[in-house]
């Protein structure tokens, strides 16, 4: 998860959602992160839960169904807001379990 955040925000370094949704090549890289992140969540399944419990998981898995099934229906907006409103929590979310997964020797 935290590889392809760290991705999507390269990705979309200095961009709008206006230029995002106008370059294919970025709007493209950008799904397929938020992709590979929705696939994460869902092979994580409860474990998700108990490690981030703030996070939406239904939501998150739910959006990769859509990105993976309903592609040519997905709303730019929506992909803008998850980038710029939703990314960075989970990004911060993710770390910290990370961190107390190595502190608890887990990893």
């Amino acid at each position: 998860m935290l590889d392809n955040i760290t991705r999507i925000e390269g990705y979309t370094a200095g961009l709008d959602r206006d230029a995002l949704e106008c370059d294919g090549l970025r709007r493209d890289g950008v799904e397929r992160c938020l992709e590979r992140i929705c696939e994460a969540a869902h092979r994580l399944g409860d474990r998700a839960t108990a490690l981030m419990p703030d996070q939406a998981w239904e939501d998150i898995r739910g959006m990769g169904n859509r990105l993976r099934h309903a592609y040519d229906r997905i709303d730019p907006a929506i992909v803008w807001n998850v980038v710029s409103e939703r990314l960075p929590r989970l990004k911060a979310d993710v770390a910290q379990a990370l961190e107390r997964l190595r502190a608890d020797g887990a990893m």
